[in-house]
């Protein structure tokens, strides 16, 4: 079933997300609605508070980006309860764009790895290291569960230059092909 996306102004992505257990209700259901959800909207990660959801869990599935960014051949995970431990390496600046904030790309500059720690749908634990674009996603994704959203790492000057098309999608002003549900 596709779900709505929750646009910029919803307070849901400005909650740090909860923990959930095996006993979260429906959750095979809910991470099956959200890769429908995603792959109808054109997306390579979703967290569950962009469809309304204050819960650690999120998705991605970075294999249609493999022929440019190699590390995401066959990355496609399902994280829950996650925690970053470490970023390091280089910082790099690159354009990234969200389902939540439509229309909007602007240049972030992240570590390019991370450490996390994190439980699969099946409640499988691990802790991996992610390097390039998948760590990129990662912590992209992993922003949505501790309350932020990309535009927060923008300069202040770059938030005023867009602060005209930030207020039309919170008045829901905004045209995309995919459900959403505007703030109220």
């Amino acid at each position: 079933m596709l779900l709505p996306i929750f646009l910029y102004g919803n307070r849901v992505l400005r909650k740090i997300a909860k923990d959930i257990d095996k006993d979260y209700e429906e959750l095979p259901q809910l991470i099956e609605n959200m890769w429908e959800t995603m792959y109808r909207s054109d997306g390579i990660g979703l967290a569950a508070p962009q469809v309304g959801k204050s819960i650690r869990l999120f998705l991605i599935d970075g294999n249609d980006l493999a022929e440019d960014f190699p590390e995401l051949k066959d990355f496609k995970r399902v994280f829950i309860n996650a925690r970053i431990i470490e970023r390091d390496g280089e910082k790099v600046t690159e354009a990234e764009g969200c389902l939540s904030l439509p229309g909007i790309r602007e240049d972030v500059t992240r570590y390019d790895r991370i450490k996390i720690a994190y439980q699969d749908e099946n409640f499988n634990s691990y802790e991996e290291v992610f390097e390039g674009f998948a760590s990129r996603i990662v912590q992209h994704e992993y922003d949505h569960i501790e309350g932020k959203l990309f535009i927060d790492y923008l300069s202040p000057l770059r938030k005023r230059l867009i602060k005209s098309r930030l207020t039309a999608i919170t008045q829901g002003k905004t045209e995309v092909d995919y459900k959403v549900r505007a703030p109220r």
